[in-house]
């Protein structure tokens, strides 16, 4: 955007301070409107943004809430198994002295640690992360799934470093956890391959003690599953308040744009209401009109920029 001052409007114009500021003022209005228009476009790119951003984290809370729903339903299929077994046999407490005896390797102190926490249904501990209060209200309200005001109201409070930081640490949860499982997850694994082996030199298994484990394994993956689920489900929510703070960030900037852009149409208004003024006799009135447009332009860009 440029403006050319034609040579005769310049030499018409009396040799004053007024005439001075009456030749710069469609210059200076030209860069004002210049700068509202790259102010405008600054926030409608940051717009573009945050609804993109918006959307990989919405993709991202999809798949944990899938997790979370497949974890569930694994747990409530463990959970039917053994209603099944329980009510089609008599099980008993599994005897973990039967078990060490069905390999030489079952009676490391790590393997009887592991079995013993498995039959108790003990799970590894996975110290939960501290969220701060705002962040636990943000998920209190979207757990309670409140009007759409106020869950925007307890996300706006929400800062985004904390959050991401809350999500990162929710990740590390989950990874700490797994790892943790590994040692019990290989007790059983071994038990399990024992009591399936019939060869020569080991000890014919009785139904009763197979009876016993399945009941034991089918009860404590349950509860595995649903300690994955709930951990899936921190970090589906930390990411659903992260989409809807991106979304009310991308409304913001989508306002400021269009507000940026009404300023610099007054600034536009502003420099052609000032090449008329040089033009015409009643300088005076059609400049101070200008003036008005252009300052009226610049202000509502401050206001705009710092306050909305």
């Amino acid at each position: 955007m440029k403006t050319q001052i034609p040579e005769q409007l310049k030499a018409d114009l009396p040799p004053t301070t007024f005439g001075k500021i009456l030749a710069a003022t469609p210059v200076v209005m030209t860069v004002v409107a210049t700068l509202l228009a790259g102010l405008a476009t600054r926030e409608m790119t940051i717009a573009q943004y945050d609804r993109s951003l918006a959307a990989q984290q919405q993709s991202k809370a999809g798949d944990q809430w899938n997790f979370f729903q497949a974890k569930k339903l694994r747990s409530a299929m463990q959970r039917n198994t053994l209603d099944l077994l329980q009510a089609t046999a008599e099980v008993g407490a599994l005897d973990s002295t039967a078990v060490t005896k069905l390999d030489a390797s079952f009676g490391d102190s790590v393997f009887r640690d592991s079995l013993a926490a498995v039959q108790s249904g003990h799970l590894p501990a996975a110290p939960a992360p501290q969220f701060d209060a705002d962040i636990e209200r943000a998920i209190a309200a979207f757990a309670n799934q409140v009007p759409d005001d106020e869950f925007s109201d307890a996300v706006q409070k929400v800062n985004p470093a904390a959050l991401e930081a809350a999500v990162r640490a929710s990740i590390e949860q989950t990874h700490a956890f797994d790892g943790a499982m590994k040692p019990f997850n290989a007790a059983i694994d071994k038990v399990d391959a024992a009591l399936g082996k019939t060869g020569e030199g080991l000890t014919q298994v009785s139904q009763p003690l197979q009876r016993s484990f399945t009941a034991t394994r089918l009860r404590y993956t349950a509860a595995r599953y649903d300690m994955e689920a709930r951990l899936n489900q921190t970090i589906a929510t930390l990411y659903e308040i992260q989409v809807r703070k991106g979304n009310i960030s991308a409304e913001r900037h989508h306002r400021r744009s269009q507000k940026f852009f009404f300023g610099m149409l007054a600034a536009q208004a502003a420099v052609i209401i000032a090449t008329f003024a040089m033009a015409a006799r009643k300088r005076n009135l059609l400049w101070s009109i200008a003036a008005a447009a252009g300052i009226t332009a610049v202000a509502f860009a401050v206001y705009i920029y710092f306050f909305m």
